[in-house]
């Protein structure tokens, strides 16, 4: 990243394809896997945003373009991580940055508070769902409301806020959420999932590279557990 102003990474991303396809559609679980395996890469929100438009430059000046909207980001894929290794590449020879842009606070201590403190009551109603059925599951999702209640003590230290800190101490709460349901989930509700994911990738398959689909698989694996749990992401890149 090169400033904390990228933590709107997915939702510009997610507005950026909205236009460019013309209708305002909600953005598909393989979308979203999509957007966190190039959050995930270090893919610049400038390099997405320019690889998408050069995808869709392509695609409509193909004969699948014709009358056809482009369904998915899946097909931006290889424009994409073209588009950011020509970034990489031009960054190469400039002067390093002096970290000034680091730490700085792009969003207010309260706004930060009211995201943790709401992510905070979600998870809270997720161990009263599942504290019956899924004791386990139950107490991992306890371990990280106590977690995150640490943080948000963070918040009331004088001085300006480490975000990327925080960033840090929240991804490594979400890495435990998942691990946790990639574990307890039920035998029905992952084939369910797989079955998903098979289906939704099955027309981009030629076209993408095999780590790029496992990749995408893990993630879109990912966000479809969160979602059956009604769980957050935790992570400050999903704030707003």
């Amino acid at each position: 990243m090169e400033n904390w102003n990228y933590f709107n990474y997915f939702t510009e991303i997610e507005e950026h394809f909205w236009k460019k396809r013309g209708a305002h559609l909600l953005v598909s679980p393989l979308d979203w896997a999509i957007m966190e395996t190039w959050q995930k890469a270090g893919v610049s929100l400038e390099a997405a945003l320019k690889g998408i438009d050069r995808a869709f430059e392509s695609y409509q000046r193909s004969r699948r373009g014709a009358g056809k909207p482009l369904k998915s980001l899946a097909y931006c894929t290889d424009a994409v991580l073209e588009a950011a290794e020509e970034s990489k590449e031009a960054g190469a020879g400039a002067q390093p940055s002096n970290g000034s842009q680091a730490g700085k606070e792009t969003f207010s201590r309260e706004d930060v508070r009211s995201y943790l403190e709401n992510n905070m009551k979600l998870l809270r109603k997720a161990v009263e769902r599942v504290s019956d059925s899924q004791p386990v599951v139950g107490d991992l999702i306890a371990q990280v409301v106590n977690s995150l209640f640490g943080a948000i003590t963070l918040l009331e230290a004088p001085g300006q806020v480490d975000l990327e800190d925080l960033e840090r101490r929240l991804t490594i709460l979400d890495e435990k959420l998942h691990a946790a349901l990639m574990s307890h989930a039920s035998e029905e509700l992952m084939l369910k999932i797989r079955r998903e994911v098979d289906s939704q990738l099955a027309a981009y398959r030629r076209k993408m590279k095999a780590e790029q689909l496992a990749v995408v698989e893990k993630q879109y694996l990912q966000k479809r557990l969160l979602d059956e749990y009604r769980l957050p992401r935790l992570s400050l890149f999903y704030f707003g």
